[in-house]
């Protein structure tokens, strides 16, 4: 079991990693959190289907618990769902101490942190992640937003949560691919700010792809020590936390274009990934660095790219909300461990260069 804590202006925030650890917290951390109050558990039908008798002992401790559903996935994360919320939770009497605990994936986390950051001006809210993208990157770090049509995750707010229990035993469950898509985000923050745990799933690939529970404890646990050094540095991403966005201006883009379908998020982020480096190359990335991240995201198996069109995707990217006033902004390593955030690429560079990309994406 590891043990953190993130300091944030509003306080600390626990996490709790490893297996067992929602077990452990429902007789520690939970217990006297939620007890003799409403309870809100935000969740999906398949993730209470399989794990919702965990959550077991601690809705016997809250006064009552009221369930409710959200979609699976990026559907999810619309302003109409967040409404349906807002209004069930009104009409179960929910209170300005009232609990909520979002439980599933990152969409239902996201979610969850935005109905739970605007109900009454905000509620309590704690982060039980249930794939392994949202435990080493979603549920850290306060970020809640929904999509609108034009753009993911473009309304939102800033809410940390009162704890968040990554139990590395809710993801015995998830699919293979999912565990991919969960072992990108990895891959990005370790690329960027941790050389180390990059050698470790170089090391243990096969390991983690498998669900083996002893390798994802030790890698959860430390790319989340990662993203708590640098959101205490940069708790609103005006600086240093944009560095967790490399990936993402493109990737974001292709999560539009196909509408959320045909490639989950970590995937797009891959390839998100593989394009920012040609950018990157272009200014002084060594090649040694760039073969280095090819090569494991290559490892992963990623899906086929889909047909995309250029125009489609440029008009997304301009869109994206990292962007400025000045125009897009895009996260580069500079060389293994070492990233920047990089403005006033000019847009025929990025027309050539994403032509060039979408012929032969993995490069």
């Amino acid at each position: 079991m590891y043990r953190l804590s993130l300091q944030h202006p509003s306080g600390a925030t626990p996490i709790l990693v490893g297996a067992g650890a929602l077990t452990e917290a429902a007789e520690e951390e939970l217990r006297a959190w939620v007890d003799g109050r409403s309870l809100f558990v935000i969740t999906t039908p398949r993730v209470l289907a399989l794990h919702g008798r965990l959550l077991e002992p601690v809705q016997r401790r809250a006064a009552r618990c009221i369930v409710l559903e959200a979609e699976d996935g990026e559907a999810a994360k619309t302003l109409a769902s967040a409404e349906r919320l807002w209004s069930e939770m009104l009409v179960a009497g929910g209170k300005r101490d009232s609990r909520a605990i979002a439980f599933g994936g990152g969409s239902c986390g996201d979610l969850a942190g935005f109905v739970a950051g605007c109900f009454l001006r905000g509620i309590a809210l704690a982060q039980v992640p249930t794939t392994l993208l949202a435990q080493v990157d979603a549920a850290i770090g306060g970020k809640t937003a929904v999509d609108l049509p034009g753009a993911k995750n473009s309304v939102g707010l800033f809410r940390h949560p009162d704890l968040v229990i990554a139990d590395t035993r809710l993801l015995e469950t998830l699919p293979g691919d999912e565990l991919r898509s969960g072992l990108v985000e990895v891959v990005k923050m370790a690329f960027l700010l941790d050389p180390e745990l990059l050698a470790r799933v170089e090391v243990d690939l096969a390991r983690l792809l498998s669900g083996e529970a002893e390798a994802l404890a030790t890698v959860v646990a430390q790319a989340a020590a990662a993203k708590i050094a640098v959101v205490e540095a940069d708790p609103t991403e005006q600086g240093r936390r944009r560095l967790l966005n490399f990936g993402h201006t493109l990737g974001h883009a292709i999560e539009s274009v196909l509408e959320y379908r045909g490639l989950r998020h970590g995937e797009a982020v891959a390839y998100g990934m593989l394009f920012a480096l040609r950018l990157a190359e272009r200014r002084g990335l060594p090649a040694d660095d760039a073969g280095r991240l090819r090569s494991l995201l290559g490892r992963l198996g990623l899906p086929v790219l889909p047909e995309l069109p250029i125009d489609g995707l440029l008009e997304a990217v301009r869109r994206d909300k990292k962007a400025r006033e000045g125009g897009v902004v895009w996260v580069l390593p500079a060389r293994l461990g070492e990233g920047r955030s990089v403005s006033g690429i000019e847009e025929a560079e990025v027309r050539s260069e994403l032509a060039a990309f979408l012929a032969d994406p993995v490069g």
